[in-house]
């Protein structure tokens, strides 16, 4: 039977590399990560999991060891947040392009300078063109639970991507909130045995990884990784309904609440969807048609179904916890590429908010809704808008 634990999202994140059984993590701590790690060292030393921890000198040399005996064919896990994951930047590009299906845990946590321990998005937002599949977990449960779910997309042959789960730094790394543990019998049915599918080392199969790329191949390459992304979505969806009938729980690459009569649909991602949830359900009590929308898979970035959700809204008012300087947020770009070509699209408005672990307001959530309204009555005067800023101290 799945046991019940009152544990915090580092715990359960380190839960399910136990249960996913790898054989080589390596780590390097880094507030507000450092816990998963940890966890796991003690699964090691107890015997409760029979892998090689590796204690290493940098986060750098965490990943890299993560492609080393991926390359060499094991299943491998990680974790890190904000600078460590900048500091993976170079190889995170070398663990995509050689296909290697290591999986890694986020504590979402904004980006120096100023220093800054605390949550937003632009950790894993900044590697979003690395090649990396990336899911993002609205609670402790969803941080278990996709990771669970990355190993599985990551490792099926249609895809072979590394793939990152980002949960929010201290909302969720540090908070406890009950979480299912499913038996391993159940998990190890889920994910069976890991068996490497090009990359391992064997004398009688010789083979070279991560060789030099001239011209002549280097593109070639790229495209495999961008067929192997495009894969992933229907590989996902697979694995969501497998997820299902084994776990009971059900997940959707965009979630949708409460959308069918909405003219503002309140588009986030990771914990923040919890609020805007309970945002939604004061707003329709006073007769207001608001709906929400959390992007649960972002990477490989769900094209066909923005599509579906803008066909249902006049506005999709976009609540981002990132800045891409010079344009907008990340999402808000995305979405505007998944609208271009369409013939009848609702207005698309972008909010920044939340930075730096600054909390998300239902005071910020009406200004938001205001915003949209005017909006829908006088047209779009601005697209991008930063919400909660102490004009005070500007």
């Amino acid at each position: 039977m799945p046991m019940r634990k009152v544990m915090k999202g580092n715990e359960a994140a380190a839960w399910a590399a136990k249960l996913a059984k790898p054989k080589v993590i390596a780590a390097f701590p880094i507030t507000p990560s450092t816990l998963v790690p940890e966890k796991i060292s003690e699964f090691v030393a107890d015997g409760e999991l029979d892998a090689e921890f590796i204690k290493v000198e940098s986060e750098h040399s965490a990943i890299s060891a993560c492609v080393g005996a991926s390359a060499a064919g094991v299943r491998t896990f990680t974790a890190t947040a904000s600078q460590g994951l900048a500091l993976m930047h170079e190889i995170l590009f070398i663990a995509a392009g050689m296909r290697l299906p290591i999986v890694m845990a986020i504590g979402n946590r904004a980006l120096s300078a100023p220093i800054n321990i605390w949550n937003d998005w632009q950790d894993t937002i900044s590697e979003r063109d690395t090649g990396w599949l990336q899911f993002y977990a609205e609670n402790n449960q969803e941080a278990l639970d996709l990771i669970l779910a990355a190993f599985k997309v990551a490792e099926d042959e249609r895809v072979l991507l590394p793939a990152m789960v980002g949960f929010d730094a201290f909302i969720l790394t540090h908070t406890v909130e009950p979480v299912e543990i499913p038996d391993q019998e159940v998990v190890d049915e889920f994910l069976g045995e890991y068996v490497p599918k090009h990359a391992y080392l064997d004398p009688e199969r010789p083979i070279t990884q991560g060789a030099l790329g001239f011209p002549a191949h280097y593109m070639e390459a790229r495209y495999t990784v961008w067929e192997a992304m495009e894969n992933a979505r229907e590989v996902i969806k697979e694995v969501f309904e497998e997820f299902e009938k084994k776990f009971g729980r059900k997940y959707h690459i965009i979630e949708e609440y409460r959308t069918d009569d909405a003219e503002i649909i309140l588009v986030t991602m990771g914990s923040l969807a919890g609020t805007v949830k309970e945002f939604v359900d004061k707003k329709r009590e006073e007769g207001v048609k608001i709906g929400a929308a959390k992007i649960t898979v972002y990477r490989p970035f769900p094209i066909e179904e923005i599509k579906a959700l803008a066909k249902k809204a006049k506005v999709l008012a976009l609540l981002e916890k990132n800045i891409s300087f010079g344009i907008g947020g990340a999402v808000y770009t995305d979405v505007g590429r998944a609208l271009i070509n369409e013939k009848e699209k609702p207005i698309v408005l972008d909010f920044i908010l939340g930075l730096g672990g600054r909390d998300v307001t239902f005071e910020n959530l009406e200004e938001v809704v205001e915003i949209a309204r005017k909006a829908m009555d006088e047209g779009v005067k601005e697209e991008v808008y930063w919400i909660g800023l102490r004009k005070e101290i500007l």
